[in-house]
Formats: structure tokens, sequence, C-alpha cells
């Protein structure tokens, strides 16, 4: 399989992952939002390390990752430590917004930021979009932009996700910081802090603990929180920045159905202005997709027919 192929099936399954991440606040009520982030930092650390230890490079790419990497070089460590605490009020806004009144403004957010994504590879990275893909852009845009117009409100949770989010993904890759050690390295520095905060607050490890179902869920919100974290970041690093940016619509658009399907939550008959021109960049990504998918096989077959003739020439 091709890199755009990989990069391409890690993104999306990435996005369906977050879907699903999405409600765990719901399911573990009456546990808190900022609760929940504790607890998920804790059990995703423990699956980021089984991941490691399970992969080929094993837990070596991690010290490598500290000592060889990042090094003594101060500003790798500094760029570094910033995107730290980016990835971590991230995911601290994505658990606590939906129960806590913002998570229409979190959804904002996510609606605005790979747009945020799309602009800084075109201006630090220099990509240029093909016409298909500022097609899918101008249509993300438009639903977009309706739904800033129809909820008249702009707020900080929004601005978080669309402003911090970019950099985020854009010092990482210029870095070259591999996703799996990279994450984990982020997990390591945050673990104390969300330890000190358990132990200072814990009504939450009371409710886990006096509940069987969380024995269950706690597993669960570390592998589909690990899991769906480093096929993201491993997507971010195989494919064009801005082509990346404009896949990350899938997650707003499940976020919006698992709201409507699960959370009941009622739909206005303007938010399908929303949705649908982004649906429609969605469906015209994809066709997009797989042209560019068919291409690298036929120009991976002529390759090795290429080859192939070499040899029997030789």
């Amino acid at each position: 399989m091709s890199p755009f192929a990989r990069g391409v099936g890690l993104c999306m399954l990435s996005q369906v992952l977050f879907g699903v991440l999405y409600l765990f606040s719901h399911w573990m009520a009456p546990v808190s939002g900022t609760d929940v982030f504790a607890l998920r930092v804790m059990v995703m650390l423990a699956a980021l390390l089984l991941l490691l230890g399970a992969s080929r490079a094993g837990l070596g790419a991690l010290e490598h990752l500290v000592r060889q990497q990042l090094g003594h070089g101060v500003w790798r460590w500094v760029v570094f430590l910033v995107g730290t605490l980016i990835v971590a009020s991230q995911q601290w806004l994505f658990m606590w917004g939906p129960v806590n009144g913002e998570g229409v403004n979190v959804a904002i957010g996510y609606f605005l930021y790979p747009l945020g994504m799309a602009l800084a590879a075109r201006v630090w990275l220099k990509e240029r979009l093909n016409r298909r893909q500022l097609l899918a852009l101008g249509l993300a845009v438009l639903g977009v932009a309706h739904e800033v117009w129809a909820t008249r409100s702009f707020s900080w949770a929004s601005l978080w996700v669309c402003v911090l989010f970019p950099p985020y993904y854009l010092s990482r890759r210029v870095m070259g910081i591999p996703a799996l050690p990279g994450l984990t390295l982020d997990l390591c520095l945050t673990v104390p802090v969300m330890l000190v905060y358990l132990m200072v607050h814990g009504d939450a490890l009371a409710v886990v603990r006096d509940e069987p179902r969380y024995w269950l869920l706690l597993p669960a919100l570390g592998l589909v929180s690990s899991v769906g974290m480093v096929a993201h970041l491993c997507a971010g690093l195989l494919l064009p920045f801005g082509l990346f940016a404009l896949l990350s619509y899938t997650e707003p658009v499940l976020l919006f159905l698992a709201a409507v399907l699960v959370l009941d939550a009622p739909v206005s008959a303007g938010a399908w202005w929303t949705y649908g021109p982004i649906w429609a960049a969605l469906m015209l990504l994809a066709w997009d997709g797989l042209r560019q998918w068919r291409r690298s096989r036929r120009v991976g077959a002529a390759g090795v027919v290429k080859r192939v003739e070499a040899v029997k020439l030789a």
C-alpha cells in the first residue's frame, strides 16, 4: 500500500475513533468532564506504552526521541513542551466541552481548524491544492461561514481549537517527531499533573471504584484515545498537509451525527446548510483521493514492469 493510501486510511480511522470518543463524557456521567480527561490521560498512557512496546522500534524509540531528536537543544524542547501543553488542553476541552454547555462552540472550532491548517500548509509549507481540493475547500468554507452566521457567536472554545491545533501539527511535522513516541512523551509529561489532580479531587476515583461499568469503559477510553491520536498523527506525517486538513472535516460531521443519533440533540432546518456543503466537500475529496490512489498504483505498476524489463535485458 502506498504512503498516500495509508495516510488516507489512517486519517479516516482516526476521525471515526474521535467520533466515538466524543460520546465517552456522556457514557461516563456523572463523572465530570475534567475528571474524564484526567482518567483518559492515565489509561491512554498505559495503552500507548503497550503499543510502543509491541511495535518494531519498541521502547527504544522513546529513548531515541529524548536523547537524539530533542537532545540538548533548548529551543527544540521549548517547541515540544509548548506542543504538549496544546495537545493536553485540546484533549481536556474535547472531554469538558460537551457536558459544560460548550459542545456547539467546540464543534465550530473543529469546523474552523482544518481551514487554519490548509492556510498554514499554503503559507509555511508552500503546498498547492488541485482544483478538486480547492472546490472542496470552498464548499467547506461556505458551510463554516453559514454556521458562524447562524449561531452569531464565536467563543473562546472555538478559538482555542482552530488557532492552536495548526501550530501543533505543523511544528511536529517540521521537527520530524514520530507519532507514537511523540504522543507517549506528551502523556508522560502530563500524567504527573493529572495524578496530583486526582489525589486532590478523589471523588472520581471513588465513583470508578464503586461502579463496575467503569472497569470496561476506562480501558476502552484508553484504547480509542491512543489508537485515534496515533493514527491521526501518522496521517499528518504521510499526507500533504492541505489534504490532511480537509479530510479532518470528517470529524465534526461525525460529531454532528453522534449528537443527533445518540445524544438526541435537536437539529434545526438551517443546520443542513452547514453540513450539506461539508458533506459534499468530503465526497469530492473521497473522489479525488480515489483518483490519486489509482494513479499511484498505475505508476507503481509501470515501475515494476520497467525494472523487470531491465533485468531481462541485463
